[in-house]
């Protein structure tokens, strides 16, 4: 039941989705226009070379039945079809690596699009689905070269030539050819939007598959503790299921449309046979211009078997383009700085480092909607979980679905400012406003007096080294990871942040030391080890402002005791704003920030706090600090 209730929905979804048009797929073809230029050329050549050979033969019969000599006529056959052969099978090679050409710029345009789409759309797709993009979806545009369309010129020019000679030889004969090639011709008509709404479901499907599979992955060692392979197994196995009846109905719609052509042929040829050998019989035409008349008409139908083939291929691929497409036309980033910077609000205090002001956010419905759907369907994406835990909280957002809800509070030049308080409480939400993952959607952020908005993103980010709650490790190197953000640094230098945090360890485990890997999402580290491996990459691009949430989570005492050391030694000059639900880490701090339900309930020191703030003290309690 549910899986039905599945595929109907995707089905839905399927049918309201963007549609592309075919003028979107011209510019994949137009990038290439030199090669369609000669393939189109060369099928000038290969259509006259073709349309020769059925006159040369009709001569050939009527000098035999003559019994006049062959002459020139044999060589003359032979020198057309192999320079037929000869021009198709280069023009196949140039159609094939244009094919791939246009895959290539596909893929480097979506490319280029997902890795600037704003924060939003991440945490509201799932990874699978879009990765599914980049290589399945842009692979069916490789068929529009390689089944018939930029060949088109030639097999216009053959149909056309084709249907002239017949003309002149018969005009009731190709009467009648004609008829059962319009009937053809509509038929595909009919089917080809039954193949693009089919294939773009079976697209959806694939994406479905994708995500699942790299969910299972992702989470594998989880799966195995919990017990939950076997009902992985199944789930992942539905989406299979479900990839493949969507397949199935693209191979129904298909079938329908590929033994079209083969009818054609086969009808036309009955139809000339019998009626054609009546008049032969009657004294209409000859028996040389019977057998030049069902030779132009093979070369009338193969280039209908193009088109109909044609008209598939394109079909697929529009199904497939709009899936790119509605990727293509999301704007990216910097594109929405335009607006954003109109809201800007007026310069601030320039002795604060950062500024919040009267600050209100909610995250957009279609976050919202993709977070429950995925906790509903048990199905978390690492999109998903890289959201506060307010939105998952009910009691953390209020009736209009804000998350923060006038948060005001200032962070001094050089000072270290702690944001404390419950899960949902909306701290990370805070950090990812400064990096302006997401935009307020009222009050204003300033960063050294500037409204954020106001300011390039690339700049703003410069200023900032950002440590993640679930600090994320790239498959690669140690320095791979540690160079993301600072490609001139030197070995020295990564090794000098490695040990200020206390990874001097990890260099010695391996005689390759920097070149050392650290597996498919750092699993090759601990879990302390790769929330120490993020601090050193930021402290390592040596920002002015340092962002940490929760960057000693991992941690056991001693290493926390060091990090904190190595946090000290690099804080000096720099402005800290530090996440933490241990309360150790942070009682030093000049500032202590509480939040509560989207809300600032208190502001001062640790001593300040426990006399004046009852949430405070209570967690203070709690973690026997007082």
């Amino acid at each position: 039941m549910s899986d039905t209730r599945t595929r109907s929905r995707g089905r839905r979804r399927t049918e309201e989705g963007p549609r592309a048009r075919l003028s979107q797929l011209l510019p994949y073809l137009f990038e290439h226009k030199g090669v369609l230029v000669a393939v189109a050329v060369l099928s000038v050549i290969e259509a006259v070379a073709t349309l020769g050979q059925p006159l040369v033969v009709g001569q050939v019969i009527e000098r035999v039945q003559a019994g006049d000599t062959l002459g020139i006529l044999v060589w003359a056959l032979v020198i057309l079809v192999v320079v037929s052969s000869a021009i198709g099978a280069f023009q196949h090679y140039l159609l094939q690596r244009t094919g791939t050409a246009v895959v290539l710029s596909s893929r480097r345009r979506l490319i280029a699009r997902l890795l600037r789409l704003p924060i939003s759309e991440f945490d509201a797709r799932r990874t699978g689905d879009l990765v599914s993009r980049v290589g399945t979806d842009t692979t069916l545009l490789y068929a529009v070269l390689t089944q018939g369309l930029a060949d088109s010129v030639g097999n216009a020019l053959i149909f056309v030539g084709a249907i002239v000679a017949m003309l002149f030889i018969d005009p009731l004969l190709l009467l009648l050819i004609v008829i059962v090639i319009g009937a053809s011709v509509a038929v595909v008509v009919a089917l080809s939007t039954r193949i693009r709404r089919a294939t773009r479901e079976q697209q959806e499907r694939v994406g479905e598959l994708a995500s699942g599979v790299e969910r299972a992955i992702g989470s594998i060692r989880t799966i195995r503790a919990a017990g939950a392979t076997e009902r992985e197994e199944a789930a992942v196995a539905g989406s299979a299921r479900a990839a493949y009846d969507a397949g199935v109905r693209v191979a129904k719609a298909s079938a329908l449309v590929v033994p079209v052509a083969g009818i054609a042929l086969q009808l036309s040829l009955l139809v000339v046979l019998g009626v054609g050998g009546y008049r032969v019989a009657a004294g209409a035409i000859s028996i040389a211009s019977l057998v030049t008349f069902v030779m132009f008409l093979f070369f009338l139908v193969q280039p209908l078997a193009s088109f109909l083939g044609a008209v598939t291929s394109v079909n697929q691929a529009l199904g497939a383009l709009g899936r790119i497409q509605e990727v293509l036309d999301l704007p990216t980033e910097d594109a929405l700085d335009t607006d954003a910077a109109t809201a800007a609000t007026g310069a601030g205090d320039t002795d604060a480092a950062i500024e919040f002001r009267d600050v209100r956010f909610r995250y957009p419905e279609a976050v919202v909607a993709a977070r429950r759907s995925a906790s509903d369907e048990a199905q978390r994406t690492l999109a998903d979980a890289r959201m506060d835990a307010a939105v998952d909280d009910p009691t953390a957002v209020a009736a209009d679905g804000e998350v923060l809800r006038g948060v005001s509070f200032r962070v001094p030049r050089g000072a270290r400012v702690a944001l404390v308080g419950p899960s949902g409480a909306g701290k990370s939400t805070t950090l990812a406003l400064i990096e302006r993952f997401y935009d307020v959607t009222g009050g204003g952020v300033l960063v050294d007096g500037s409204d954020i908005r106001s300011i390039p993103r690339a700049d703003l980010r410069a200023r900032l080294g950002y440590v993640e709650q679930d600090a994320p490790t790239l498959a690669g190197t140690i320095a791979d990871n540690l160079r993301l953000a600072s490609p001139d640094a030197t070995d020295a230098e990564c090794e000098r942040v490695l040990r200020a945090v206390n990874l001097g360890d990890v260099l010695e485990r391996s005689e390759l030391g920097l070149q050392a890997p650290v597996g498919e999402a750092g699993v090759m580290l601990s879990g302390g080890e790769r929330q120490r491996l993020a601090i050193a990459r930021a402290l390592l691009a040596a920002p002015p402002i340092l962002l940490l949430d929760e960057s000693t989570s991992s941690l056991d005492g001693l290493n926390e005791q060091r990090m904190r050391e190595a946090i000290d030694a690099v804080a000096t000059g720099r402005t800290l704003v530090v996440i933490a639900h241990r309360l150790s880490t942070v009682v030093d701090s000049d500032v202590i920030v509480v939040l509560d339900h989207g809300r600032v309930v208190g502001q001062g020191t640790h001593s300040e706090l426990v006399a004046s703030v009852p949430l405070y003290r209570d967690l203070a309690k709690h973690q026997l600090l007082v």
